[in-house]
């Protein structure tokens, strides 16, 4: 029996073990955070009806998914920064499903729930991995395996020891921030949002308020900045920040601003790091990447969908093919040139996210 070790509880990781666990196969998913709940997931997603989607069935998720998915979360708005007004709304038709949203915390759970009890060890994090497959943790203690999957996100260990590539700044951040019980303590916001995504952009700044369950809107302030912009900003003094942003986004309608005034919590500084366009590496036997220790690119809705399609035809691979290289060479062959060309997309996505252009909805 092949000994099969994923690092990290991702997305990515947990629809590999799944699959895997579909056909039989033992796997170990190591995750260094503490428990499930040690923090928030981030926002929502779209699974695409082509990608996210198509894993979710295979890791016989769907109807579940459905069960917890809001189609009307569809909508893309977008507004005129200065004037405040609509100036595109794309309501989802009847029926339509193709990128419905979910929070990104209920499809992990989703995902876990689907796993045996103690598939994921928690509070493990790996200290050093080597090219034959043996991870080192914390703790000192090192075990081998027939193949290490690194699921590890942005900055992955596995990949460091694959491939030694690092992410580098964009040149864009994001702050985050949100609104508790929009409908009723911000019903002007909510309005303003919609069921959906809203956005709203001009000279290089960009607003990008989304619906998420339970009553939250997650929001984001983008822009251009070097690498070192909140050098002098506390991000702990909430007061400060505001004022810096609303400076920064001065002249835009006071309906609009009011995303950056009336936030519940304190913002988070959020700077986006990419790997280089393309990334790729020597196959080797024993180790191999996915999702965004794999291919990380700016959010622009395809990177969950991506992870989740990984996870899922490893998997595959490694449940029909006769050897474990041949089912990483088979994984790696159709993987690559997928996030390669993805990658180049989301880069001039990226460009569209700040451009003038107030229907190019990159987000």
């Amino acid at each position: 029996m092949n000994s099969i070790a994923i690092v990290g509880a991702g997305l990515g990781g947990l629809a590999c073990a799944r699959v895997l666990q579909l056909h039989g196969l033992d796997v170990t998913v190591f995750e260094q955070e503490a428990s499930a709940d040690a923090r928030t997931q981030g926002g929502t997603l779209d699974l695409h009806g082509d990608t996210g989607q198509v894993a979710l069935r295979t890791a016989g998720l769907h109807d579940e998914f459905r069960r917890l998915a809001r189609p009307e979360g569809q909508q893309m708005r977008a507004l005129d920064p200065l004037s405040g007004e609509v100036v595109m709304d794309e309501v989802p038709a009847e029926g339509d499903d193709f990128r419905p949203e979910i929070d990104r915390g209920q499809l992990r759970g989703l995902l876990l729930d689907s796993l045996r009890p103690g598939t994921v060890r928690w509070g493990q994090p790996i200290a050093d991995v080597t090219k034959s497959g043996q991870l080192t943790f914390a703790d000192g203690v090192t075990q081998d395996f027939d193949l290490v999957v690194g699921a590890d996100g942005a900055w992955s260990r596995v990949r460091r020891a694959l491939t030694g590539v690092r992410p580098e700044y964009s040149g864009v951040t994001f702050v985050e921030l949100g609104l508790d019980d929009a409908d009723r303590r911000h019903p002007e916001l909510a309005a303003l949002t919609g069921q959906g995504t809203m956005m709203t952009k001009i000279d290089g700044k960009a607003l990008v308020a989304q619906r998420n369950s339970n009553g939250h809107i997650r929001c984001y302030a983008v822009f251009y900045a070097p690498e070192d912009w909140a050098a002098d900003l506390d991000f702990a003094d909430t007061a400060e920040v505001r004022a810096h942003l609303q400076e920064r986004f001065a002249g835009w309608h006071p309906s609009l601003l009011r995303f950056l005034h009336d936030l519940d919590g304190r913002f988070t500084h959020r700077p986006l790091h990419v790997l280089p366009v393309p990334h790729a590496w020597t196959h080797t036997p024993a180790l191999t990447l996915l999702g965004d220790a794999a291919h990380l690119m700016p959010p622009l809705g395809v990177g969950a969908n991506l992870a989740l399609l990984d996870g899922t035809e490893l998997a595959t691979a490694l449940a029909t093919a006769p050897s474990v290289d041949e089912a990483v060479r088979t994984y790696e062959a159709g993987m690559l040139p997928r996030s390669i060309e993805t990658a180049k997309a989301c880069a001039t996505g990226l460009h569209d996210l700040l451009s003038d252009d107030l229907r190019s909805m990159a987000a």
